[in-house]
């Protein structure tokens, strides 16, 4: 015991030792010293107005000022965006503005891209209202223009034969009316002529027809080019059209049926010379027009440009001002309300830090009253807080997101470390294969800094992050591959020849009799002799079904051992005796005794059946074993440790529940006695707190919850074990799939003597190897080992309802943030 006292502590073993503080900032400091300690980052402040809503706070107003600047920032982001330009990511050094002079300067800033934005559309509505007449002029003057033609020789035809009858006179066609010079009348052929969007023009049409019941010639024709939309600064393909139609009332619906679709009129003279002088009016507008809108887009991207020189540094600034006044709402004046008082949690080692940096506050706010800072006692658990590095956070990720380590208990990141990569790998041990993710791993690691700087999608954030992890997991693969001696699924001699050869020639097809062995054993991992023999297959079960159960019960037992270190370092002597102990015994006495069987029969080469030894243990303990035999004495070892599993199980329900129950009924007669701290009392207390309080006891509800914990252990020390042959079960599979791929695909096709199935052979590898093997694969062996590690591994010691340390911290604030 004492030499465990006397072990030197591990940095990520145990969470930081927090210590519970209480600030007493005067006003006129207060916004400097939260800066300060915003740029050190390691004070957690609790929230004293958890009771106000945000908008009965103090200083909800210049949260309110700083959530506007933060609009108008991002207002000013977009439109750069839009504009194409970029904002500057380095801007050159600047005095610093006050935060009220910022404010001044977005508001007018704002007002002025605004009015530039308004200014700019009504110009390009202009310009489009233009383009679209030039247009009208261009297509409609050329139906005019061949409707005139057509009208000259119908004119004389009809001059040489219905007119020279004086009886027809009277029954002109309509048409006729409206082309015979000076003949037009109020009852003549009109037309109107406009431009409208391609997507619109066929339901136009019919719309047309259908409401002067087919009074009408309809003209159409592409628009020769597209035209900006002002508002959604897109390129629209449109149609220039033509109707010609008779009567008042028809005009009337054609116009309103313009509107509905959003079509726009143009008017276009009949005179071919009146149709060129406007022409060339609408021309020189356009011409005008033009320089004033790239002026105008000149000035509004040098406008701009300006803006993004200082944009991020003004985003910044907001968003820490933001965060400032945020904090600051957290805290309460005092009764003078000459001062803030906080609360919050902070590492013991931080608090020679955080008082030199409020000094400093102190000092540079030209205050005559100092900063108070002292510790109290606090009435909940500290927050949990691990300091990691690039390395360790994302294992520390992957056990938080089990749960978050109450205070103080043992961090199952500390192993999960290296046991997690390694049950990977025993599940995807091919080294071919490992190979393949180091590539991908060390393509990220040396990216690191370039790739830390931006901004990723979801997928490729997380598999960053995951690098280390990715790359642990590729050098246990490699290393698991060398001992399976598989390199996308084929062995090689890589540590010298095989152990066996052939008798004759037809050994490949006999059983491993067949093989004789002529030299040592191979020296390091499978002998590549076993692949292709009939025996590979059952040969290759046997050894990963063992050593599954050898992983799975060396890592139960680490964290069976684990909670004692925790009932250790709390003070817990209830939990070692009864619960600590009892859990070993039983384990170990089945699950252990089958571990040494299954070592004892590879160091013997012994044939006894394992099976029947550990299902008559159960049956017949006091029957002989005969040739299931492995030691002397193990019958009698078999009786011994079956009673002892079966006295653990009381052992573990019983004695606990009525040991609380004395304690309890002697503190209530108020006999002294010292406190014994246990799992199930008081879960939520700090411990030597000066201001515990204590529910009164239920003896029901503890003794449920022994029995719950105690079922659960025994069932789960049978189901857990026989969930840790997943890991032989995805070594099989991954195994058998890249025999697949190489034998049926690879194989197959190299033995056509044509090239192109031969690349096509190579192809569909490649892709089953990427994509089935090293993505599929990967993730579901990543799955199936974080499932040992929560389920099989965390539950045997870790409780897991603990909360992270969040403290201010500038370098937290994200974009989102704003």
């Amino acid at each position: 015991m004492e030499f465990i006292d006397n072990l030197p502590a591990m940095d990520l073993m145990r969470s930081e030792k927090m210590t519970f503080v209480q600030l007493i900032i005067p006003v006129e400091s207060s916004h400097r010293a939260i800066s300060y300690l915003g740029e050190f980052g390691l004070l957690q402040f609790r929230d004293l107005n958890a009771d106000k809503s945000p908008f009965q706070r103090t200083f909800v107003n210049q949260v309110k000022r700083c959530a506007e600047m933060s609009r108008k920032l991002r207002f000013f982001k977009d439109q750069i965006h839009k504009a194409g330009l970029l904002s500057s990511g380095r801007p050159a050094s600047q005095p610093d503005v006050e935060l009220e002079e910022l404010e001044i300067q977005l508001a007018e800033r704002e007002h002025e891209l605004i009015e530039m934005n308004a200014n700019s559309e009504k110009l390009r509505q202009t310009y489009n209202e233009l383009l679209e007449f030039k247009m009208v002029l261009q297509k409609a003057g050329g139906f005019l223009g061949s409707s005139k033609r057509h009208a000259v020789g119908e004119e004389r035809e009809l001059d040489e034969n219905v007119y020279s009858n004086d009886d027809y006179a009277d029954t002109a066609y309509l048409l006729e009316q409206e082309i015979r010079p000076g003949q037009s009348n109020q009852s003549g052929l009109r037309f109107v002529s406009g431009i409208i969007c391609k997507s619109k023009i066929l339901r136009f049409e019919r719309m047309l027809f259908r409401a002067t019941r087919g009074n009408l010639l309809f003209n159409q024709a592409p628009a020769d080019e597209k035209i900006m939309d002002p508002v959604s600064t897109e390129m629209v393909e449109k149609t220039v059209f033509v109707v010609f139609f008779s009567g008042e009332q028809a005009k009337t619906k054609i116009l309103k049926i313009c509107e509905a679709f959003g079509a726009n009129c143009y008017p276009v003279p009949e005179d071919i010379t009146k149709q060129r002088q406007t022409t060339q009016e609408v021309m020189s507008h356009l011409s005008d027009l033009e320089s004033t809108l790239d002026a105008g887009i000149r000035h509004r991207n040098q406008a701009l440009s300006s803006i993004g020189f200082h944009l991020a540094k003004w985003m910044s600034m907001v968003r820490r001002e933001k965060a400032v006044y945020d904090t600051l709402n957290m805290l309460n004046f005092d009764v003078t309300k000459k001062c803030l008082v906080g609360e919050g949690w902070c590492p013991i080692f931080a608090k020679t830090q955080i008082q030199e940096a409020l000094q400093r506050a102190t000092f540079d706010s030209n205050s005559q009253v100092g900063i108070i800072f002292h510790v109290m006692d606090a009435m909940g658990s500290p927050p949990t807080y691990f300091r990691t590095n690039c390395f360790t956070n994302a294992f520390q990720e992957i056990v938080d997101a089990y749960g978050v380590a109450r205070y103080q208990e043992a961090n199952p990141a500390v192993y999960t470390v290296i046991t997690f990569p390694f049950l990977f790998a025993v599940m995807f041990g091919d080294w071919g294969h490992g190979i393949c993710l180091l590539l991908g791993a060390l393509v990220l690691i040396a990216r690191e800094s370039k790739l830390g700087s931006q901004k990723l999608g979801s997928f490729m954030e997380m598999l960053f992050g995951g690098r280390y992890v990715l790359l642990l997991m590729s050098l246990f693969s490699i290393y698991c591959g060398l001992i399976y001696n598989e390199f996308f699924s084929v062995p090689y001699h890589i540590f010298g020849g095989s152990a066996y050869k052939c008798r004759d020639g037809t050994c490949s097809d006999a059983r491993s009799v067949g093989l004789v062995k002529f030299r040592d054993p191979y020296p390091f991992g499978v002998d590549p002799s076993w692949r292709g023999s009939r025996t590979e297959l059952p040969f290759l079960n046997s050894l990963k079904m063992k050593m599954s159960i050898l992983l799975g019960v060396a890592q139960m037992n680490l964290g069976i051992i684990l909670s004692y270190f925790d009932a250790h370092f709390f003070g817990n002597s209830l939990d070692i005796r009864h619960q600590f102990v009892p859990q070993m015994i039983f384990l170990n006495s089945l699950f252990g005794y089958l571990s040494l069987l299954i070592v004892i029969k590879w160091c013997t080469g012994s044939q006894a059946d394992l099976y029947h030894v550990m299902i008559y243990m159960f049956l017949s303990p006091f029957e002989d074993l005969g040739e299931n035999q492995l030691f002397w004495g193990q019958s009698v070892l078999q009786v011994i440790l079956l009673l002892s599993a079966i006295v653990a199980v009381p052992w573990m329900l019983f004695p606990k529940p009525f040991i609380l129950k004395k304690l309890h009924s002697e503190r209530f007669q108020g006999r002294s006695y010292g406190i014994l701290g246990t799992s199930e009392m008081d879960l939520d207390e700090e411990p030597n707190s000066a201001r515990q309080h204590h529910e009164e006891f239920n003896f029901s509800e503890i003794f449920v919850h022994q029995m719950i914990h105690s079922i659960e252990f025994v069932l789960g020390a049978v189901s857990n074990t026989a969930s840790y042959l997943r890991l032989w079960a995805l070594s099989l599979a991954h195994s058998e799939l890249s025999t697949v791929f190489y034998e049926k695909v690879l194989l197959l096709a190299w033995g056509y003597d044509n090239i192109i199935i031969r690349l096509v052979g190579l192809a569909v590898f490649a892709f089953a190897t990427a994509f089935i093997l090293l993505m599929m694969e990967t993730l579901s062996a990543f799955l199936h080992a974080l499932r040992l590690h929560w389920v099989e591994f965390q539950n045997k010691f870790y409780h897991g309802d603990g909360y992270k340390f969040r403290p201010f911290s500038f370098a937290s604030l994200t974009d989102d943030d704003d």
